[in-house]
């Protein structure tokens, strides 16, 4: 069973920074696509960033010069690092994984808040 744990979220400052974290049990893990996505209050899921098995990154216009994924194989990790955050920012933070060099997203985690105070 894949199972996906974000972490890292919580409660910052506007123009502060978070790390958020996700560890997979996918398998391979280095051969999956791994992405950000969020959703706010009353709002659809939306994209945030994604990394393929190729290290290839994709941000949405939103977050793009602010956000920065990564990813290690080794430790089955993928990363959104987030710095100039503000309070459109603030939701809960899920990450997914695609099956073997795929581009769609079938497994997810259960989410981490973050919010941003103004």
């Amino acid at each position: 069973q894949v199972q996906l744990v974000e972490s890292g979220g919580g409660l910052v400052q506007a123009g502060g920074s978070l790390r958020l974290s996700c560890s997979a049990s996918v398998r391979p893990f280095k051969d999956s696509a791994m992405g950000w996505f969020r959703q706010a209050p009353g709002k659809e899921r939306e994209f945030v960033a994604r990394i393929r098995w190729s290290g290839d990154t994709y941000y949405a216009d939103s977050v793009k010069g602010r956000f920065t994924i990564s990813r290690d194989n080794a430790k089955n990790t993928v990363y959104l690092q987030m710095n100039s955050l503000k309070p459109e920012d603030t939701a809960v933070y899920y990450c997914a994984a695609t099956d073997r060099f795929s581009s769609h997203y079938v497994y997810w985690g259960q989410g981490t808040q973050v919010t941003v105070s103004s």
